[in-house]
């Protein structure tokens, strides 16, 4: 539901990939954002009524994406997707991030936009910051990216997992994601990728923005 950009870009490369699609818009004019070959089907109305969605197929959908500009609209048409005509994966974009974490409490997976932005800005901004948690949980699961103190270079991933007391997801050199097997060799400017718990982040960035403790 939703012929902007986003929508429209999600059409084309949907189809493109050989899926059926179908797009729904409430302005006709919307649907020239699509690529001149877009073999989908094209639906005029709006994405959370009955008869707009039936005629793009819903009873058969394998996916449902709300990617309109109106939260409330995208949040109403994922619910009528889920609830009313059993689609499994519905997906919601949403602009106000309170909203956002609300509506995945209820099971409803959402992508909030400015909050997207802004994470992705502040880890090319902060490389050692972590993605944000709801407030006050300290057992959520974040991602932290971390630059070793050079003293850890030349430590093997093992090594380093096990004097920090965590474990390695992987590592990015250069512009190379590599999979970090217990082997591996830490380099000069490689990154580590971790995932831990709110708690555990605070510690962790202490521990490796130092050089290690030696081992007697």
């Amino acid at each position: 539901m939703g012929c902007g950009r986003v929508g429209a870009a999600l059409a084309a490369q949907l189809d493109s990939y050989g899926h059926s699609v179908a797009v729904i818009d409430r302005s006709s004019d919307a649907f020239r954002r699509l690529p001149a070959d877009f073999s989908g089907r094209k639906v005029k109305g709006m994405g959370f009524d009955r008869d707009a969605l039936e005629q793009a197929g819903i009873d058969d959908a394998y996916a449902f994406a709300a990617v309109s500009n109106g939260d409330n609209s995208n949040i109403l048409a994922a619910r009528v997707a889920r609830e009313t005509f059993g689609v499994e994966h519905v997906v919601a974009r949403i602009y106000d991030a309170r909203r956002a974490d609300v509506y995945e409490r209820l099971g409803i997976p959402s992508v909030a936009t400015v909050r997207w932005t802004t994470e992705q800005i502040m880890s090319r901004m902060l490389p050692n910051t972590t993605s944000t948690p709801l407030p006050g949980d300290e057992t959520a699961v974040v991602m932290v990216q971390l630059s070793p103190h050079p003293a850890w270079v030349g430590m093997s991933i093992e090594q380093i997992e096990r004097r920090a007391e965590m474990r390695v997801a992987w590592l990015t050199r250069g512009s190379a994601m590599i999979v970090a097997s217990d082997k591996k060799i830490l380099q000069d400017g490689d990154l580590l990728h971790c995932a831990v718990t709110v708690a555990q982040a605070s510690k962790l960035r202490r521990t490796l923005s130092k050089a290690p403790v030696k081992e007697f």
